[in-house]
């Protein structure tokens, strides 16, 4: 099972595109001097590059991706076998106070709250996410899957 949460959209390039389209038009059909060909370009190139950056550097820092690997947000990943399961299945939500927020980054992300991941050697983490039930739900199947015996493979519950 994989569970996948974008970190990012891509909609404020699509805006912000839209938005410079619109202006280049409204400047030839307007009457007065058209602005250069030339700043056009540069106008587009800076300012949907800087727009794209910001959209990967989030979609690459805050997605939230449950697999076999474990869980990961971002370059931070924590084993399925390091997951502490009576506390992921007793947590209902709200945040440990000055636990670190998975990804880096000193608060969680707009729009994100956070589900409080007690790993097993005691520290607490908070996974950034839209949605904490459905988070919870494919952390604790995953977690179940990861204990069902196959060779190589150290489930959480000591099977």
């Amino acid at each position: 099972m994989t569970y996948v949460e974008p970190g990012g959209s891509w909609r404020p390039f699509w805006i912000v595109a839209g938005a410079l389209g619109l202006f280049a038009v409204l400047d030839l059909a307007l009457p007065g001097p058209d602005v250069p060909p030339w700043l056009w370009a540069l106008t587009v190139v800076t300012v949907l590059g800087a727009v794209g950056v910001g959209c990967l550097s989030a979609r690459r820092v805050w997605t939230v991706r449950v697999d076999g690997d474990g869980l990961a947000v971002g370059p931070d990943v924590v084993p399925l076998a390091d997951v502490d399961v009576a506390h992921l299945a007793a947590v209902e939500g709200g945040v440990d106070a000055g636990a670190p927020v998975m990804g880096g980054g000193w608060t969680l992300p707009p729009g994100r709250s956070g589900l409080p991941l007690r790993v097993r050697d005691g520290r607490t983490v908070l996974v950034p996410t839209r949605d904490p039930a459905a988070l919870r739900a494919a952390l604790l199947a995953a977690v179940s899957d990861a204990s069902d015996g196959h060779p190589g493979r150290e489930g959480t519950l000591g099977s």
